[in-house]
């Protein structure tokens, strides 16, 4: 195989499981939160914001991969 193909498998590679890590961590902090607002709802207004907060950085990572899988791609 030549080297554009070994840089396409990788760019595809790279984004498919940044997509499928940030989704799973995306609904791990979401039910963590909810759980906590279900327990104390009155606690809902200190959990939202940190949640949103993480919930961001975790997309940005997932945005990242996807800038580096632009960068990696083969130039056809």
């Amino acid at each position: 195989m030549e080297l554009n193909a070994w840089l396409a498998i990788a760019s595809g590679f790279a984004i498919s499981s940044a997509a499928v890590g940030g989704a799973i961590a995306q609904s791990k902090a979401a039910s963590v939160a909810l759980e906590g607002i279900a327990r104390n709802p009155a606690a809902a207004d200190k959990l939202f914001t940190p949640m949103i907060i993480a919930l961001a950085l975790i997309e940005s990572l997932v945005i990242y991969a996807f800038v580096i899988s632009f960068l990696i791609k083969p130039t056809l």
